[in-house]
């Protein structure tokens, strides 16, 4: 068996297409808000990427197994710019899958002249946030401008250890070795377990940046459901305390 291998469904016409990716990482806030896209733009698939970079196993759904992949999928838009987005199951799970799984869509991705980059993550900050913050690195100074209008936030050296995995090697080798601009967008998250509510505003960032709408009832509704789990936790913690402070002065 290849490192590798791509299947491919189909190869569209596609117009200066910008492309997106968001695997599986912290919060899993990249892979929420691309599959919130994917699913709400009705988006086509272009390729499943299967490699033996990725875990080794399947998932089961209803007895059915679906082995591990990354895959990429397209949306003609009717307007300046065409879209394809990267989604998956997971990263590579080795320094040498990172690179080669990045490279490798990159070259992929090279026939259809894609015209900008953009990569999504999450960025922890350790605790439960209100009001989630969208941080922007970019690899063009110009790009700084669009991305404030859309309210992406720049913290010079931040985040301070880099950006890790895809999101970075994407990023970084699209530039370096295909000449192609792009920005990271990552959403504060506190890193615990999913979440929505860092997704939802990258979501809203994104579409003021590729200059479409979409439906954030779904999305808001995941938010609120985890706003309401938060608020119980914080409850029972509280309790917890008061009780402990009781059974102390008793």
């Amino acid at each position: 068996m290849e490192k590798i291998i791509i299947k491919t469904y189909e190869e569209p016409e596609l117009k200066d297409p910008i492309f997106v990716g968001g695997l599986p990482g912290i919060g899993n806030v990249g892979k929420i808000t691309a599959d919130y896209f994917i699913d709400k733009l009705k988006m086509k698939k272009i390729a499943d990427i299967y490699s033996e970079y990725l875990p080794p196993q399947v998932f089961i759904n209803n007895s059915i197994v679906h082995l591990v992949r990354d895959s990429l999928y397209y949306k003609k838009t009717g307007k300046k710019n065409d879209l394809i987005f990267l989604a998956g199951d997971f990263q590579g799970t080795t320094q040498e899958g990172q690179y080669e799984l990045s490279y490798k869509t990159l070259e992929l991705l090279k026939k259809y002249n894609v015209s900008k980059i953009y990569t999504l993550g999450g960025y922890s900050i350790g605790k439960i946030v209100e009001k989630p913050k969208v941080l922007g690195a970019v690899s063009d100074i110009k790009i700084i401008k669009t991305l404030e209008k859309a309210g992406v936030e720049f913290s010079d050296g931040e985040p301070n250890g880099g950006i890790v995995g895809s999101a970075g090697l994407l990023l970084g080798l699209g530039k370096e070795l295909f000449n192609i601009d792009g920005a990271c967008l990552m959403g504060e998250t506190s890193g615990y377990f999913a979440d929505p509510k860092g997704a939802r505003e990258i979501i809203n960032a994104l579409t003021k940046i590729l200059k479409i709408r979409i439906n954030l009832k779904d999305i808001d509704e995941k938010t609120k459901q985890l706003e309401e789990i938060t608020e119980k936790m914080k409850q029972e913690t509280q309790n917890k305390t008061s009780k402990e402070d009781l059974n102390y002065f008793g």
